[in-house]
């Protein structure tokens, strides 16, 4: 039995805080997974950044808000979940994550928590330690093939603990670092690559 293992951002919606950056006119958000493969060094940043310029969930929620899901990502989740079980694993937050699965026809996704105060977030809980590769073999435990596609640095583990795995719309540098990974940038690829795994 197969599950396919998607991440969020930079897959089937475009990178939330990319999103903030532009809006708020602050560059230093624009860091993602794809720059800082430490996670936890990555989130303090953003929540030190976050308190030096007075903001806080509702400002992140009010951009959440406007974005949409990459031209395509819904039409290509519909098919992929109308042949096989899809779980978006992503390193997102509850708190940010609702509207966007709304916009994709509510999948099912495990993701993490903030830590809030007001409208201050203080600080982020994992689900668990190395949640995306963690969880994979966690499915795999319980008698599921997982095949995964993600683009960033916190992706390649669950990529690289399935049968299959692919990047998608990922860097130069990620790619160049892993050639054994096929690497697509369109959903047709990606659905004909899965579809051959399955």
């Amino acid at each position: 039995m197969n599950i396919v293992c998607l991440d969020m951002e930079g897959v089937l919606v475009p990178e939330i805080w990319i999103a903030f950056a532009e809006k708020t006119g602050i560059p230093e958000f624009k860091k993602t997974t794809r720059d800082e493969p430490d996670y936890d060094k990555l989130m303090k940043y953003r929540i030190a950044l976050l308190k030096e310029h007075g903001l806080g969930l509702k400002e992140v929620q009010d951009v959440i808000a406007g974005i949409d899901p990459m031209d395509g990502a819904k039409e290509f989740l519909d098919e992929l979940r109308s042949i096989t079980q899809v779980i978006i694993l992503s390193d997102t937050f509850e708190q940010f994550a609702s509207p966007l699965m709304k916009k994709l026809g509510w999948p099912t996704i495990f993701c993490n928590t903030l830590e809030v105060n007001g409208n201050e977030i203080t600080g982020y809980q994992m689900r668990v330690k190395d949640s995306k590769k963690t969880t994979v073999k966690a499915l795999q435990s319980i008698g599921f093939e997982t095949i995964a596609s993600g683009d960033s640095f916190n992706d390649l583990g669950m990529i690289q603990a399935s049968k299959a795995g692919f990047l998608f719309k990922s860097t130069d540098a990620i790619k160049a670092a892993h050639p054994e990974i096929p690497a697509y940038e369109t959903y047709d690829e990606l659905l004909a690559a899965i579809k051959r795994s399955l």
